[in-house]
């Protein structure tokens, strides 16, 4: 993949170098709020309250390149997309599982060719990291109800896939209320879903009669196990990393907060290290 939009842990660094830097005061006096700092200029929560100085880089989702639209793995991404509805068609309307699981494959192998193409030719975009995360969730999103409506798994399967997507839903929106873009899919993340998409498949196949259908739907519920496991595990790590993130924010918020104090009781307008008011009668 060469994005994520609910990804599950770690940020994707720029190409600078990238540190979580302190309190402190970037170009002309501008003060910053425990942000990340990048080659000199700092990004992330709590950036600059002003306009950008001299020397200070970009967001990253404001990096040159970042928010181009054409481009090949944007390419890739829609087409995958554009087959959801038409999986969900071929496996509820004709049945048609050999045409369905062969379109399944066909999105998995786009999935690593965008990523890997991505990569190669620097060509990563915002709307890659929407698209790709975005097509694999609805991928599996169309299997498990079709399975589900077929009979083919249980309903309690469903409620669990989609549980932790509400979950990791809700993580979201509380890293943008923070500021904070979302965390970068991890490895643990990539495999839970290369386990469900290897599991799927294998249970269409094993919906039918005969002896390898059999073992295919022994080996695919095994997948379904190791995946949803992974699954969770990886949204277990989601979570600590953006309840750590949150409560560094939180506790720059306290320190600010008690500076301004500390400095309007001592009859300063500012934070400490601003510059004094002009004396003049009060």
């Amino acid at each position: 993949m060469h994005s994520s939009a609910c990804p599950d842990v770690g940020f994707r660094a720029p190409r600078g170098r990238v540190r979580w830097g302190p309190p402190g005061r970037v170009g002309g006096g501008t003060t910053t709020k425990g942000a990340r700092i990048v080659d000199g200029g700092t990004i992330g929560p709590g950036a600059a309250e002003e306009a950008p100085q001299a020397g200070v880089t970009a967001p990253r989702d404001e990096l040159p390149g970042q928010a181009r639209i054409w481009t090949v793995p944007n390419g890739i991404s829609l087409a995958r997309l554009v087959g959801v509805p038409v999986f969900l068609w071929l496996v509820l309307g004709p049945k048609a599982d050999g045409w369905a699981v062969g379109l399944l494959i066909a999105a998995a192998f786009s999935d690593w060719l965008d990523g890997k193409i991505a990569r190669a030719w620097n060509q990563q975009s915002r709307l890659g990291q929407v698209l790709d995360p975005a097509a694999d969730r609805l991928y599996i999103a169309a299997t498990v109800i079709g399975l589900a409506v077929r009979a083919i798994i249980p309903w309690w399967l469903v409620g669990v896939l989609v549980g932790r997507e509400l979950v990791l839903g809700l993580a979201l929106l509380v890293l943008r209320h923070y500021r904070y873009p979302p965390l970068q899919v991890s490895f643990l993340g990539k495999a839970a879903t290369a386990c469900l998409f290897y599991a799927f498949p294998l249970l269409f196949l094993g919906a039918h009669a005969g002896t390898p259908a059999m073992m295919a739907r022994i080996v695919g519920w095994a997948f379904v196990i190791w995946g949803i496991a992974l699954y969770w595990w990886a949204a277990g790590l989601y979570l600590t990393q953006a309840r750590s993130l949150v409560s560094g924010a939180r506790a720059e918020a306290v320190s600010r907060t008690r500076a301004k104090t500390i400095a309007d009781a001592a009859g300063g307008t500012g934070l400490p290290g601003d510059s004094p008011p002009e004396a003049g009668p009060r």
